[in-house]
């Protein structure tokens, strides 16, 4: 069963009042964690007082402890993958690749399917058009 999310102004505004709600422990379970996230999205960007602060800091740093012993770093992204979401989210294809970077649309199909590489200029160019870190399209 999912209850409310936390609010931040219903949230107290003293650190003994932040502890009272939520004890700072040492996460060793999933609920533990899902309730430490919990807490700091609420607290997260917004205007702090110094206990707030201290307490958002001091969750974080369990939540940043839990995650870096229990929590996979994602798969990384290769450019291709990039260029494919880029093109999926804007309604277009290979020989709209074919275009922007100007080259036959033989060659488009072949840098999609994985047969051949970006060169530096076709980067440049993908990366101008959809205006992204040309990083994104090299990895």
């Amino acid at each position: 069963m999912k209850t409310a999310a936390l609010a931040f102004a219903t949230l107290p505004k003293t650190y003994l009042g932040l502890v009272a709600l939520h004890l700072p422990r040492p996460i060793h379970d999933k609920i533990a964690y899902d309730n430490a996230v919990e807490i700091v999205h609420a607290l997260a960007g917004h205007k702090l007082n110094r206990d707030q602060d201290d307490y958002l800091a001091l969750m974080a740093n369990l939540v940043e402890d839990y995650e870096s012993e229990n929590v996979p770093e994602p798969k990384a992204i290769s450019g291709v993958e990039s260029l494919k979401f880029l093109l999926e989210e804007h309604g277009l294809g290979a020989a709209d690749v074919a275009e922007i970077i100007g080259v036959n649309r033989s060659v488009a199909y072949r840098i999609l399917k994985g047969t051949r590489n970006l060169t530096a200029e076709h980067v440049k160019k993908l990366a101008a058009r959809f205006a992204v870190s040309a990083d994104l399209l090299l990895a």
